[in-house]
């Protein structure tokens, strides 16, 4: 090999040993522990969801999911009702170490 190579070839090397090296490491501390969230999530959303798209169906709302990084909006959804049964939203409780989500199911009446 010749000496210009090796100066060239040289720091383009070093430089990707060094690229190598570089970790994107989540925030310090504890976020999430056995389900529960450290993080608040925001204030839930006004939606606004006009005429249901068969009768008898049910909204359900929109609410907080929490993706490991922070909380995003899951939007609502019309359902089918199930008889006999009512719907009981997500809705986040606190709890001594956080918060964690509860709800999102249909229980009997």
């Amino acid at each position: 090999m010749s000496s210009r190579f090796i100066r060239v070839l040289a720091p383009c090397v070093a430089a990707a040993l060094l690229m190598t090296a570089c970790v994107v490491a989540p925030p310090r501390g504890r976020i999430v522990v056995r389900g529960v969230v450290a993080v608040a999530p925001p204030a839930p959303r006004v939606e606004v969801y006009g005429t249901p798209p068969y009768p008898g169906y049910i909204w359900i709302g929109g609410f907080w999911r929490w993706n490991g990084y922070g909380h995003v909006w899951v939007p609502g959804r019309w359902a089918a009702p199930h008889p006999g049964y009512r719907w009981v939203p997500r809705h986040w409780v606190r709890v001594r170490a956080g918060w964690r989500l509860a709800g999102g199911r249909w229980i009997p009446r």
